[in-house]
């Protein structure tokens, strides 16, 4: 009895073994279900038979998936919408970048005078240029001076050359003016 129970109970566990391979077997995608569909219907003359539940459950099945699809493209068209925007955003701002960059770069690689940005290369010909026609005037000026400075010496030279003959001609001129005085007085002297 202990044998027939054993055997009893080890079929029915070797059966459950069987349908359990059975189900985890069977395929679950749309190919899978009409495979089985097919599979398990009757052939009548030419015709498949097929059993309403699997048709409905397959036909529902079938729904579902497109359904779930359509719940994908609908949630996919919404990010690619998205990204465009985000994409159409960030373009305008790589623009605005650039522009700003092209900006910074023009005025770092100039500098503005008198309200108008000119590039250093051009500043710094401008300024030398400047800078050497200052020093060309100071040198000319320079040597004006010094040449008005040796004139004016020879000049005040000459000056009082001419002062210090002006001051002995004097000097004899009133030494002779007083020997004429002393002898026209002689000479009225010597006529009273």
């Amino acid at each position: 009895m202990i044998k027939k129970i054993s055997l009893t109970v080890s079929l029915c566990f070797l059966s459950l073994i069987a349908v359990a391979q059975t189900e985890t077997s069977t395929d679950n995608s749309l190919e899978g279900q009409f495979t089985d569909v097919i599979d398990g219907s009757n052939n009548f003359q030419e015709y498949k038979v097929i059993k309403k539940f699997k048709i409905n459950q397959l036909q529902k099945n079938v729904l579902d998936s497109v359904a779930a699809l359509e719940k994908q493209i609908t949630t996919a068209n919404a990010e690619i919408e998205k990204q465009q925007t985000e994409i159409s955003s960030l373009t305008e701002t790589l623009k605005t970048t650039e522009e700003d960059l092209t900006t910074s770069k023009e005025k770092e690689d100039g500098i503005e005078i008198l309200g108008m940005l000119t590039q250093k290369a051009t500043y710094n010909t401008i300024m030398w240029s400047l800078i050497l026609i200052l020093l060309a005037i100071l040198a000319f000026l320079f040597y004006k001076y010094k040449n008005s400075h040796a004139v004016t010496k020879a000049a005040n030279l000459k000056l009082a050359e001419t002062e210090e003959e002006f001051d002995a001609h004097r000097a004899k001129t009133l030494e002779r003016e007083q020997q004429l005085r002393r002898k026209l007085q002689d000479e009225i002297n010597k006529n009273k």
